[in-house]
């Protein structure tokens, strides 16, 4: 993988010492994965520092799209790229979508014309147009190490098949995120 400022590090270096959740992306103009680093982005780094756990996001995009794509989405926690998609390849991550699969997002809020349209709008203002990846790969999310250990796998069917950030979150013992934007009403 490849951080922000370019330089290569081994995947296997981001989950070696600590369990760590790493979440791929389709690619950085994806309105729906947008809108899941924003949650992402939500996650306390308290939370994770308590349990001793890192979170990562891949996207599969050149380096140079990183930082724009964190301050976009207010994500401070580490993100890299994988451009020529090895990763995703060797994981076996799917290309294409599977439309027969009705699963929503509970990350997603926007609706998939003013998504589209949105996504549209930021590649054609971007300094350098391209699509910030293959928009036909799909992404997912693991919990791996320390070491070898695969605790958990999940591949992104579609583009809306994102695994619920706060089920990654107990699966490691991190605390959960009220990610609505409504206050909680509490019973007394």
């Amino acid at each position: 993988v490849v951080d922000a400022d370019g330089r290569s590090i081994p995947f296997g270096a981001l989950y070696g010492e600590q369990k760590t959740i790493v979440v791929f992306v389709r690619n950085f103009l994806c309105y729906t994965c947008k809108e899941y680093v924003e949650d992402l982005a939500k996650v306390p780094k308290a939370f994770l520092q308590e349990a001793n756990v890192r979170l990562i996001v891949i996207g599969q995009s050149s380096y140079h799209h990183i930082k724009p794509f964190c301050s976009l989405t207010g994500y401070t926690h580490e993100m890299y790229v994988d451009p020529q998609r090895e990763i995703y390849k060797t994981l076996g991550m799917k290309r294409g979508e599977s439309n027969n699969v009705s699963v929503q997002s509970p990350h997603v809020k926007s609706s998939m014309l003013l998504g589209s349209i949105k996504s549209m709008w930021r590649a054609m203002t971007s300094p350098a147009f391209d699509f910030q990846g293959d928009p036909a790969q799909q992404g997912g999310a693991l919990i791996l190490g320390p070491g070898n250990e695969v605790h958990f796998l999940h591949f992104d069917k579609n583009r809306l098949d994102h695994v619920p950030i706060n089920t990654v979150l107990q699966l490691t013992g991190v605390k959960t995120v009220n990610f609505t934007n409504q206050h909680q009403i509490i019973d007394i």
